[in-house]
């Protein structure tokens, strides 16, 4: 396991300016946030030109890129140029969010499908997040979509966990899909607090994904949006050093 970094964490600044604060901040890995309704980076900046985005890129930082993490959908022509483009940089891990709640389960399966596809092609895995108001926020669908759909993997993301009846038992079901790991200071009733503050329990959960032989990242994702004045460089770094701490 490693530790890295959400440029969703900095997704109101440019993206090189954003980069250079991830340096400056100790981080030597990152995981790239696209948003068509952010500032940051966008698909059609990747899409455009995934070779030439993936030059860019190593001329502009240092920084190892680990995964892209999308907002939203996006076309299967415009998702197979951002597989060219994780490719490129070496990235083996794209995620995108699940469908929301009443979407039938076998069209999420045909779709996913249809991008794992796209993506394993490339040697990229495809993972889906669990959140609030998507399929996956029911860790036993999410898993069943994972079980359903060959090289499908977890984003996992302990928040929303946190709010279900049972987040133990979920965790436990939810731990040995996962291939990239989504993480902020959470409680049951906020979706993020000041770190140490809050009920997430980064011990316990290094230790069974540890048991599981996971040895990917484990990506701090701050809400810009979130957090109400308290000092996001302070808290991105002491986020880092619990995490390196446990490794």
């Amino acid at each position: 396991m490693f530790v890295a970094i959400s440029t969703r964490s900095l997704s109101d600044l440019p993206f090189e300016e954003a980069l250079a604060q991830i340096t400056d901040l100790g981080f030597d890995r990152v995981d790239l946030w696209v948003d068509d309704q952010g500032t940051l980076l966008k698909t059609a900046e990747i899409a455009a030109d995934p070779d030439g985005f993936a030059a860019r890129f190593r001329d502009r930082t240092r920084l190892l890129p680990t995964a892209i993490t999308l907002a939203h959908d996006v076309p299967p022509d415009v998702f197979s140029r951002l597989v060219t483009a994780a490719k490129n940089l070496k990235i083996t891990q794209i995620t995108l969010p699940a469908s929301e709640i009443g979407t039938p389960f076998n069209a999420e399966i045909e779709r996913l499908q249809e991008l794992a596809r796209r993506a394993s092609a490339d040697g990229v895995r495809l993972a889906i997040r669990n959140a609030t108001g998507a399929l996956t926020a029911d860790p036993h669908t999410a898993v069943e979509l994972c079980q359903a759909v060959s090289g499908l993997g977890l984003a996992l993301d302990p928040t929303y966990v946190l709010q279900d009846e049972a987040p133990e038992r979920s965790m436990d079901l939810m731990i040995p899909h996962a291939i990239h790991v989504l993480l902020r200071d959470s409680t049951a009733d906020s979706v993020q607090v000041q770190v140490g503050l809050g009920e997430v329990e980064y011990g316990r959960l290094v230790s069974q994904l540890s048991r599981h032989n996971y040895n990917r990242a484990l990506s701090i994702e701050l809400f810009p949006d979130l957090m109400g004045g308290v000092d996001r460089q302070l808290e991105l770094r002491k986020m880092r050093m619990l995490l390196e701490s446990l490794l």
